[in-house]
């Protein structure tokens, strides 16, 4: 299993750079960021000082949208990352949410979201692409590669996810959720001649290493609030009444609403609804062992990437249990002799 590391870009941009950093020294293979223009700084300039200032992670954001930026502007973006420092990007995109909603916009079409990826894709691949009527190619662009994983929730989502991506994000760490979701994007991949095994699985949920458990949980509520948001779209679409596991949809009868100003922050007080079995649930928390047990449990699903967010107080010492224990725990052992 790959481990990943998910920031948000806040000011001082030095912090993320040295958050990247010490998540590579910890034996980290990702990093990803937030994108959200409006409410942290741009994330393509600081992964550039990240990769100047890292030697192996992969960066990207996670995730970015169709809407925000231009397509072939957001494709340049990654093919001249790669130029300057050797393929090492990664672009994790979805419908939209913060991004968009912020400025009064929307998530964007399921149409819309597969069109662009088959853009970005192909032209951050140093390929040509049929665009707006033209057919368009970076001349300056050569042996750039990119994967383009898919991040979504719903049921025609997730077939976009398996049908062409080149790995799908789960923002959330419930085992049955994660089991239903996998197998309906290996379901749709396979439903199109795609060998199913080929999605690659990034499941990203809060980690936090500690044992006090009231105090884990309040600084990862948030994200209950945050997954929120994807799911009250679900429930708008589809209805309390679908395939979507109940564990997804009940949660969310008592949310009254959602303010962005605070979106991602730890202590919010609009994730107040949020019940402590569902941070348990969607989050890993607890001692090193409780990490693992769960990390295992996801990896018999088929989750090939765990990205840990890191949206609370204790960030240091979660990277370090993680490098000093977590992540050996979970790599395969080789002895030097037999």
């Amino acid at each position: 299993m790959d481990f990943g590391v998910v920031l948000q870009t806040n000011p001082p941009a030095a912090r993320t750079v040295q958050l990247a950093q010490l998540a590579e020294a910890h034996g980290f293979s990702h990093v990803w960021t937030f994108d959200s223009h409006l409410l942290w700084q741009e994330p393509y300039v600081i992964h550039s000082r990240i990769l100047a200032e890292t030697r192996r992670v992969i960066v990207g954001p996670m995730v970015t949208n169709p809407a925000t930026r231009d397509w072939t502007v957001t494709a340049s973006t990654f093919a001249t990352l790669n130029e300057m420092y050797g393929n090492r990007t990664i672009c994790g995109i979805g419908r939209g949410d913060s991004a968009v909603r912020v400025t009064n916009g929307a998530p964007t079409t399921l149409k819309t979201l597969r069109e662009s990826v088959h853009v970005i894709r192909e032209l951050a691949n140093s390929r040509p692409v049929e665009h707006n009527g033209a057919t368009l190619q970076f001349p300056w662009s050569v042996g750039s590669s990119l994967e383009v994983w898919v991040a979504a929730y719903g049921p025609l989502a997730l077939q976009l996810a398996g049908e062409i991506g080149d790995g799908f994000i789960l923002q959330m760490a419930d085992l049955d959720v994660a089991e239903w979701m996998i197998k309906t994007v290996r379901a749709a991949a396979a439903n199109v001649g795609r060998d199913p095994l080929s999605v690659r699985f990034c499941v990203a949920a809060p980690m936090y290493i500690g044992d006090n458990w009231g105090h884990l949980r309040n600084q990862c509520r948030w994200f209950g609030g945050m997954v929120g948001n994807h799911v009250a779209d679900i429930v708008a679409k589809y209805g309390t009444e679908s395939h979507v596991p109940k564990a997804l949809t009940d949660y969310i009868a008592r949310r009254e609403g959602y303010d962005y100003n605070a979106h991602g922050k730890a202590g919010n007080v609009h994730a107040a609804f949020v019940p402590d079995e569902i941070i348990d649930r969607f989050c890993l928390l607890g001692t090193a062992k409780d990490h693992v047990e769960k990390l295992e449990a996801l990896r018999s699903l088929g989750v090939d990437q765990f990205a840990g967010y890191l949206q609370h107080d204790n960030k240091e010492e979660t990277l370090r249990v993680y490098g000093e224990t977590v992540i050996p725990e979970m790599t395969e052992q080789i002895v030097a002799k037999f």
